[in-house]
């Protein structure tokens, strides 16, 4: 049930030579990621705790000292130069053919202040798009290290998850969290990063499902999302709106639930404040059976997870409903929606003899709706970033 991987590294390079008519300097490689679990936590000053997968986005690149960028990608068919001195990407009005390259010339604006400069990249990815995996994230850790490492710039992987998050904040107009950045850059093989999205400290909580006897499964429902639209910016809105109200800097300060729910009038605040706030406590309980072996009892925190986002943030979609309820009923110990809705993937935690059974389950729960057959990955915990060549 595993998507085909696509082997980059030694073939990119060869790639970046007819492209650039030179060799590059070097060739970097970020992960995706997953999030088992933590939610539209990370904006609101929670935690989160992510692992790195195996799949990622490799960047060819070679040092340039003419003050521009110059982007190309194996997937797209544009290619996108621009100065590194210019205003933020999303107040330029590119246009979609040229968006996918915001991300790493945003990256690469937003270090020009600490002292890099211009690059050639040719991207890869093996990760597939739409899915919620984080291939933005990765695109511009990678970036970032190359760029880092092309102009002899150190900065420490927190502060460069940071520098990352904000060049899509700013430059794309993204209003996403630390997390995405912070799992790409910190991840380790056999290990969740438990992440404080506030101070940005972080520890490593060992996951090793298959040492369990136990599948993670991530099911590409193959309904793309876009979080650059409004729904994603309006939920971060109404936390915000919520956080004020309740006279807190963000809702992970929120200590009686009870009495934040009772003080809000809007219903729908309430919901949107006590799915962050009982996420963060799936949070530190995750991390409590983690680090305590009890690994099969994470599925209950899946599934609890899954009908918070679904019925209280309300940003599930029916084929994540339909892959968690069929899943469920195939024998699987639990699954969620992950990353920031509307479309994307599905975790599902299974008993390894039961693997497959619960794959074809949910091909087969597709079939009978009529749609596109899903994808799967098993999500292996794998190292974050670094420089592969």
């Amino acid at each position: 049930m595993d998507l085909p991987a696509v082997p980059v590294t030694e073939g990119l390079a060869a790639a970046f030579g007819e492209a650039f008519g030179r060799a590059p300097d070097g060739v970097w490689r970020a992960p995706g990621r997953v999030n088992l679990i933590g939610e539209h936590t990370d904006y609101n000053d929670g935690f989160v705790l992510p692992f790195a997968l195996s799949r990622g986005v490799t960047v060819a690149a070679a040092r340039r000292d003419d003050g521009v960028v110059e982007v190309r990608s194996r997937q797209a068919s544009t290619a996108v130069t621009a100065p590194v001195d210019g205003p933020p990407v999303v107040s330029e009005g590119w246009p979609a053919e040229r968006a996918w390259a915001a991300y790493p010339v945003g990256v690469a604006r937003v270090l020009r202040e600490h002292g890099t400069g211009g690059a050639s990249l040719l991207i890869d990815s093996d990760l597939p798009q739409g899915a919620g995996l984080s291939s933005s994230a990765a695109l511009e850790c990678a970036t970032a290290l190359a760029l880092c490492d092309l102009h002899g710039v150190e900065i420490d992987r927190p502060a460069l998850a940071r520098l990352a998050q904000r060049a899509e904040n700013e430059q794309v107009g993204m209003p996403c969290g630390l997390m995405d950045q912070s799992a790409s850059l910190l991840c380790r093989a056999g290990h969740a990063l438990m992440l404080d999205c506030r101070s940005g400290l972080s520890s490593q909580v060992p996951f090793d499902p298959a040492a369990a006897g136990l599948t993670l499964l991530v099911v590409d429902t193959r309904a793309s999302h876009a979080l650059t639209g409004g729904e994603y910016g309006r939920r971060r809105a109404e936390c915000e709106e919520a956080a004020s109200l309740l006279g807190v800097d963000a809702l992970r300060d929120v200590k009686d639930l009870a009495a934040a729910l009772g003080s809000l009038k809007d219903p729908v605040l309430r919901r949107r404040v006590q799915h962050v706030v009982t996420e963060n406590h799936r949070v530190e309980a995750t991390v409590g059976l983690l680090r305590a072996g009890a690994l099969p009892e994470f599925g209950a925190m899946l599934n609890a997870s899954h009908l918070s986002l679904r019925d209280q943030f309300e940003v599930s979609w029916p084929e994540a409903d339909a892959t968690v309820d069929a899943a469920l009923r195939a024998g699987a110990r639990g699954g969620r929606m992950v990353g920031g809705g509307f479309g994307g993937s599905v975790i599902v935690l299974a008993p390894a003899a039961r693997a497959e059974r619960v794959g074809e389950a949910i091909t087969a729960a597709y079939e009978k709706r009529g749609w596109t057959p899903p994808g799967f990955l098993e999500a292996v915990p794998s190292d974050g970033a670094r420089r592969v060549s």
